[in-house]
């Protein structure tokens, strides 16, 4: 999986202006009625028509470079997800995730912490993430898979499994025929 380094210290207008934009849209977004067309409008415009039909996000929603998320149809997004966004993120369909998640794409080079170092996370169709867990950048969540509450996820979870714990490590395995 291919990493990408950004510099923060290279403050060029268009990552200025997208970052803006991001702020204000969250701040409309985390203060406009969930329930609203406004609010409906909103999320589409900060996705950039990159959420599916179907899918909704509870506010409130914290985190950086949303134009690099991609949410699929079907999908569900409990409250207080921070998604830190600079590598990437792919949310497929009918997918879960419960409130207080943290999908981190970002780390920082150990010796120069001015340089983000960032990899994509993908979150296979069916996956559900439980309250509170942590993905951490490169990880991709398997179809129909589950991250326990509270779990931090620093590897590939297969299709399938169910995690759990600090470092997730798989409990058990779901019966995939159960799912077609």
């Amino acid at each position: 999986m291919e990493e990408i380094r950004i510099d923060m210290r290279d403050k060029s207008y268009q990552n200025a202006a997208a970052g803006s934009r991001n702020e204000e849209l969250v701040f409309k977004l985390n203060h406009t009625l969930p329930t609203s067309q406004e609010y409906k409008d909103i999320l589409h415009e900060l996705f950039d028509g990159r959420i599916g039909e179907n899918s909704f996000l509870h506010a409130p929603l914290a985190g950086a470079a949303f134009e690099k998320i991609t949410i699929g149809s079907g999908v569900y997004i409990n409250g207080n997800l921070l998604a830190m966004a600079r590598g990437g993120i792919t949310i497929e369909d009918d997918v879960q995730i419960a409130a207080n998640v943290q999908l981190l794409t970002n780390n920082h080079d150990l010796y120069d912490r001015q340089v983000l170092t960032c990899k994509p996370i993908v979150i296979r169709k069916g996956a559900w993430i439980g309250a509170g867990a942590t993905i951490l950048p490169g990880v991709t969540v398997g179809k129909y898979a589950i991250v326990g509450a509270a779990s931090v996820v620093t590897r590939d979870v297969g299709d399938y499994e169910v995690v759990v714990g600090n470092p997730a490590r798989q409990v058990r395995k779901l019966d995939a025929e159960r799912f077609e």
